[in-house]
Order: structure tokens, then sequence, then C-alpha cells
């Protein structure tokens, strides 16, 4: 068995080899700082397992599905979400879902699983399809042959969604400065991880730190001041707002106060948003430079639409097009590293994790794996059609995690990001201005390095 923790036992084997792990830490955190993709080492579209040290601290990446279903299944109760995601995301999420462990997580997951029921998530499709309804009208708006930045109109979409369906509506909330302190946040989270790596006390400084705080003020000032108006009202609005205030844990009957509502409506609102609309922003660009797979989506819509403007009852009939969305996050996942702290030790696929070892998936080696995926970096939504899907390790895909902390809004993300593509694939035709997709880089979420441009015209109004 080998084990993540060789060289702690054994740190010096001649000047040598001290040398070159002090090289490999500095590249680690040079990559970090300008794209944390960079980062990742070669082996990680290959192997199954890769254990090496770095910075002084033992580091695992996982990338084989049956070792990602042991860690986060299996021994799933031996780690937790560590410092690498608390520091970068809590003064931002606080307690909420996403940051919570243990027992408090627990409590907060049964309390809000009822809202994500599939009932309750069909019940936003109408808003859905209306926020694709009023992108698909800006749209049309652009001057023939003037490019757009893609993702800036699938972010304007999805928070037009969030907003609605948390909020009922806008007018408590500045939505484009609310949507640029998020992307600023995200922005500044690299500092945050090699704060995580160097093992810096929370007190420490490091740069951006304030400006991050103060990006997510607002949004967090207006969200708690909107909680407690509604709570005091008692005004029923049927959003996610009033189902937070009556949601409630059906063992212990233990309700939320006000800051953790509020920490879990920044949680949906910024990892709804942000996450959604970079996968829509991908599979655009990608519709706009494979026109034959483009024009088989939008036959579809049109076949199952018959022509008219998509409603609540089309979605769910559109399975090419959520086949191409789901390569699109295959080849594109949102969400492309998850990151654990070893909490408790045990064995992985023959390499022993000490405790505080710190565990990686990185999703987007997974799935672009050589051993798991023929022609891993082809665009071919047939990867996904039922047969395809069937024989297939469900941890070969996972671009909502995997294990007890599969992301709870993976089925609003999915439907949500379907009704946005009909609805635009039936009015808008894109073309990539661009003859090269830029490369992605990681802030958090999966992003293009340079805007996403491209060219629409309508196809019918």
């Amino acid at each position: 068995m080998t084990t993540a923790s060789t060289f702690a036992r054994h740190p010096l084997e001649g000047l040598a080899q001290f040398g070159a792990l002090a090289g490999q830490s500095l590249r680690v955190l040079r990559a970090v700082l300008r794209n944390p993709l960079e980062a990742l080492p070669p082996e990680v579209y290959r192997e199954p397992i890769l254990a090496r040290r770095v910075l002084h601290r033992n580091i695992v990446h996982v990338m084989a599905p049956e070792l990602i279903h042991q860690a986060l299944v299996t021994e799933g109760d031996k780690l937790d979400k560590g410092d690498s995601v608390r520091r970068p995301l809590g003064p931002a999420l606080g307690e909420g879902l996403l940051i919570a462990e243990g027992a408090d997580w627990r409590w907060q997951r049964r309390a809000l699983a009822p809202i994500f029921r599939p009932a309750q998530v069909q019940s936003f499709l109408p808003a859905m399809l209306e926020a694709a309804r009023r992108s698909a009208a800006r749209l049309r708006a652009v001057p023939p042959g003037q490019a757009v930045a893609i993702e800036q109109e699938t972010m304007r979409a999805t928070f037009d969604v969030i907003v609605e369906t948390m909020l009922s509506g806008p007018a408590h909330i500045d939505v484009d400065r609310a949507a640029a302190d998020i992307t600023e946040y995200l922005r500044l989270t690299h500092w945050a991880n090699i704060a995580s790596l160097l093992r810096l006390p929370d007190w420490a400084p490091y740069p951006g730190r304030r400006r991050g705080r103060r990006a997510v003020g607002y949004l967090r000032g207006r969200l708690m001041a909107q909680v407690a108006a509604r709570r005091a009202d008692g005004a029923a609005r049927g959003d996610l707002i009033d189902l937070l205030l009556e949601a409630s844990d059906p063992e212990t009957g233990q309700r939320m106060d006000d800051t953790q509502i509020t920490d879990n409506l920044v949680t949906f609102l910024t990892a709804g948003h942000e996450t959604t609309a970079l996968g829509l922003a991908w599979t655009l660009d990608l519709l706009g430079r494979h026109p034959a797979i483009a024009r088989r989506a939008v036959a579809e819509v049109d076949a199952v639409t018959g022509g008219s403007p998509v409603l609540p009852e089309h979605v769910a009939r559109l399975d090419y097009v959520k086949q191409v969305f789901q390569e699109a996050m295959r080849l594109y996942p949102p969400v492309p590293i998850l990151a654990r702290r070893v909490a408790e030790p045990f064995a992985l696929g023959g390499t022993m994790l000490w405790r505080d070892t710190a565990l990686f998936i990185p999703i987007h080696a997974v799935h672009r794996h050589e051993t798991l995926w023929e022609a891993p970096h082809v665009f071919d939504p047939d990867r996904f059609g039922p047969e395809q899907v069937a024989a297939r390790h469900r941890h070969a895909f996972m671009p909502f995690g995997a294990g007890p902390r599969l992301c709870i809004g993976g089925g609003f993300a999915m439907l949500e990001a379907v009704a946005i593509l009909g609805v635009l694939l039936r009015e808008i035709r894109f073309t990539s201005a661009e003859a090269v997709a830029p490369a992605p880089r990681v802030d958090i979420t999966l992003r293009p390095s340079s805007p996403l441009r491209m060219t629409v015209a309508a196809r019918r109004g």
C-alpha cells in the first residue's frame, strides 16, 4: 500500500529531492494564482488516483469513478469540506448548506429537501420560460453583425430566474449590482485559496480580502432586510423566501433564523445563477461551432412545439437539447474541482489517506479522462443517449457532485437550462465570432478566460 504521507516520513532523500519539492510548490502557487486548472498535474487525465506532497501537505487527486464512490459515499463521513472550501466561500455564504458540516448540515438538508422536490421545482418553470423570452428579446435587439459576450446574457437570464423564484421580483435589489458583486467576489477567491494552501491563520490579511467582503456586503444586507420584512408582514408570495421561512427539520422541528435563511439565499443565488449561466454560455458557444448539432437541436424544438412558443409541457420532451447541455457540462463542468479534507484516516485504492490530507476530485479531469471516454475532447451529445448512460459508471459524469452532498439544486438547474435553451434555440441563431474558443479558467466556477463572443440573428419572433 502506498501512502499519501511518504514524503512526510522521509522529508529529505537528498538535496535534489528537496529542491524539486520546493520548485514544485512554487509552480503550484503560481498556477493557482493564474488559473487553478493549470495546477492540475497532467497525470490526472489518465491515472485512477494520484498522491503527492505540495507545500508540506499531502494531496490526493481521485479520478476513478469507483474510488470517487468509495471516498464520497462509503467513506463520506470521514471527510469534511475543510479550509479549502470554507475560506474562499464562507464570507459570502456564511453557514448555509454548502458550507455547513455535521449535524448542522444534516438538519438544514432535511429542512430544505422539500423545496427541491420535482413537483415544487416544476412550479418554477413558467418563471424560467418568461426569463428566457426576455433574454431572446434582448438578443433580437442586437444590431446585425455585432458580437455579444454570450456569458453576460446567460448570467442575466439565470439571475432573472433566481430573482423571480426567490424574491418575487427585483423590487428590493439592484440586480446588475448584485450580479457584478458576485462576479467580483469569485474573481478574488484565488488569494483565499493561496491562504488555505499556506495554512495561514483566519486573521491573516491577503490581497483582495476586504474588497471581496465588501463585494458581497450589499447583497447580504439587502437579502437580510428582505427576510426580516417578510417575516414581519407575514404576506405569502409563494417564492423561495416563503419556503425558507416555512421550512423545518422533519425530525426535530427546528426552523431557520434570519441569518440562516440569508446564508442559504446567498448560496442559492450565487451557486444557482452562476453555475447554470456558465453551463448555458459554454453550450451556446459549442453549438455555434458545431452547426450540424445545432440544427438537430433546433429541429427537436420545432418538432416538440409544432412551431409555437415553448410551453411548460414541452420542456420534458426536449431530450436531445438536454443531452446537448449535459455534453457541454462534461467538457466544461461549471464546478470543475471538488475539495475535501480527510478528518479520519482510511485507505483508498491502495493509498493510505492520513488525517488532514487534502482530497481533490478534479471533475474537469474525470469528464475528460482518457480511460473513461472515447475521444474525450470531442463534443458529442449522443454520449448521453439512454443506452450510453446506462452503460457508464454514474460517477464518470458528476456536474453536480456526488454522494450525500450532491447539489440539492441539480434538478432545478437542469430544468432551467433546458427551458432557456429551448426558447433561445427556437428564436435565435447563434454563431461563434471567434475561430478558437477561449481557454477555461477557474474562479471557483469554470469561466471563459476571455468573452465568449457570438453573433446572433432572429429565427422567428
